[in-house]
């Protein structure tokens, strides 16, 4: 049958396919438009088997909180390309996923994958999304934090994001976005020493000894020097990678612990995710 251009048009902007995919699906549809979609979500499914072992290492970082601002979710849609990552199309997608994580608070990468985008699941949209673009999409990451009060923090450019928790609601949100700042450039690993994962305490030991034997200034000094100096270097580490023992970065001056103390004696962090793509 003859397909229209009204009717390519029309599905083109059910499906935000391409002008000649529509006009090939209508034709082998014979005109159907829900089976001409099907047709070119089938399609994005080709195109996601062929482009599966492509690396998408470009995307869109979003991280948001509820109205109430006691859940927040940080999201990665991720892309092949920056020019597709750029897209206003694909960032208005990526942030209508994290909209939903953030109204239905799956618990898993996984549960936010089969959860409605209008009439398709999850998973179904990206799959839809690759036949659109002809790049491999997918969402990579999903982190969640509940707390009294969450505060989100985007890096411009959708490339890294932050959520950080605290333990009561803040009289001044500034106060927030400046913690989830300080966690977007400074990179914790945890929010205190006392939580640093043991892996992560006993890699650093271990690095910190090696590097204090091999100083040259070190030779032939006993091992329980050797072993104090090497505790000496992993204090260092505690400082620089646990948020609360940080130079605040508007105020070096002050701990961030220094800082939030002085605002609050009872306001403490509960806990933050960060995630940045290019690291």
């Amino acid at each position: 049958m003859a397909i229209t251009a009204a009717e390519v048009n029309k599905l083109r902007q059910m499906t935000g396919a391409g002008m000649m995919d529509c006009k090939k699906a209508l034709e082998e549809s014979n005109g159907d438009y829900e089976k001409a979609t099907e047709i070119i979500r089938k399609k994005g499914q080709l195109v996601a088997a062929k482009r599966a072992d492509r690396e998408a290492t470009e995307g869109v970082v979003l991280a948001n909180v509820s109205a109430d601002a006691t859940f927040g979710a940080l999201t990665v849609v991720c892309s092949e390309t920056d020019f597709v990552a750029k897209n206003e199309q694909f960032i208005q997608f990526a942030k209508s996923i994290n909209d939903l994580a953030i109204a239905q608070k799956p618990s898993n990468i996984d549960a936010i994958k089969q959860l409605k985008l209008n009439n398709l699941t999850v998973s179904e949209a990206l799959l839809e999304k690759v036949g659109v673009i002809g790049e491999k999409i997918d969402l990579v990451i999903y982190n969640k934090i509940e707390a009294a009060q969450v505060i989100p923090y985007i890096h411009p450019g959708n490339k890294l994001a932050t959520l950080v928790g605290f333990n009561k609601k803040l009289n001044d949100p500034q106060i927030g976005k400046d913690i989830a700042m300080q966690v977007a450039a400074m990179s914790p690993v945890a929010v205190d020493k006392d939580v640093v994962p043991a892996e992560v305490v006993a890699k650093e030991k271990e690095i910190a000894t090696e590097q204090t034997r091999l100083d040259k200034k070190n030779e032939g000094k006993p091992a329980n020097i050797i072993e104090k100096i090497a505790e000496g270097r992993l204090e260092k580490f505690f400082k620089d990678s646990t948020l609360l023992n940080q130079e605040f970065i508007k105020d070096s001056k002050v701990t961030v612990r220094q800082y939030l103390q002085n605002i609050d004696k009872d306001l403490k962090v509960t806990g933050f995710v960060r995630y940045t793509l290019n690291a």
